[in-house]
């Protein structure tokens, strides 16, 4: 049975397996990296069938590719499938991208053309993909650093054009969101404020490197000062969303990620009071 989520959670990496099996935790749900666990057994089930006793969890994925031309990948979303059965997630997302094609795989998350085109594209492959996991498909938005000639809409209106021809939901990576909005020059809260709300399920917050003239999205840093400010625009904007913090490289103590989490609580709590004063 699906569990839903709210409030905060985080990323389960295998760093933190043992704190979670030692001690209940302050997170509300967690997040796991679904192509960690695509195997028959060992290790990496065992700790994630034990974890799954005690908290709700979500899946996300790396390796959809929703976004490319070749034919999807019909063993990978059977294996989708059968985890998701196991762990029955609230949902299960992945990134509005394409990782290249069936001969070479660029193990990154690369931006779409935001065409009429590349909407066609897209729509009867969420579809399908929504068929074969019998569940619907949540997206996210990528952190990009090129553009294409052929773009005939921003990111926004592409995302939001998407979600109204297919009916997914949408993983609003506001840490994304800015890292884009810094490479690209456009204005980040006007990404939010494009944003349908009720198809946004959950938010990323996460840390990326500055180089100065443009920033790269690499989950081994704290989250910075501007991603927060974006997010207490986006809960004064969408409302409480279940939100976690991801962190991928350089990863720290448990408790270091449980007291960033602590940072997002007291700023969605604040700019909830303010939206509701403003209201």
């Amino acid at each position: 049975m699906q569990e839903p989520v709210s409030g905060f959670g985080i990323g389960l990496r295998s760093e933190h397996y043992g704190d979670f099996i030692a001690a209940p935790q302050p997170v509300d749900w967690l997040e796991v990296i679904s192509e960690n666990y695509l195997v028959a057994g060992g290790k990496p089930l065992y700790h994630l069938d034990r974890i799954r006793r005690d908290y709700p969890m979500v899946m996300h994925g790396v390796s959809l590719s929703i976004g490319g031309s070749d034919p999807l990948d019909h063993a990978y979303l059977q294996q989708l499938r059968c985890l998701a059965e196991r762990i029955q997630p609230a949902w299960v997302s992945d990134h509005l991208c394409w990782t290249g094609t069936s001969s070479l795989n660029l193990h990154d998350l690369l931006p779409l053309p935001y065409t009429e085109a590349c909407l066609r594209h897209l729509v009867p492959r969420v579809q399908q993909v929504q068929e074969m996991l019998g569940r619907p498909l949540v997206l996210e938005n990528v952190s990009s650093y090129v553009r294409y000639r052929a773009d005939e809409m921003s990111e926004w209106e592409f995302i939001a054009e998407l979600v109204r021809r297919s009916g997914c939901g949408l993983l609003l990576d506001v840490n994304n969101v800015y890292v884009s909005s810094v490479n690209h020059g456009f204005v980040a809260h006007a990404f939010i404020d494009a944003m349908p709300a009720a198809a946004v399920r959950q938010i990323h917050l996460a840390g990326h490197e500055d180089h100065g003239t443009y920033l790269i999205d690499t989950h081994d840093h704290p989250v910075c000062d501007a991603v927060w400010d974006l997010y207490a625009y986006t809960v004064n904007r969408l409302g409480p969303l279940p939100a976690m913090i991801e962190r991928d490289d350089d990863i720290p103590p448990l408790e270091l990620l449980l007291a960033e989490l602590d940072t997002a609580r007291s700023i969605a709590r604040t700019a909830a009071g303010d939206a509701r004063r403003a209201a």
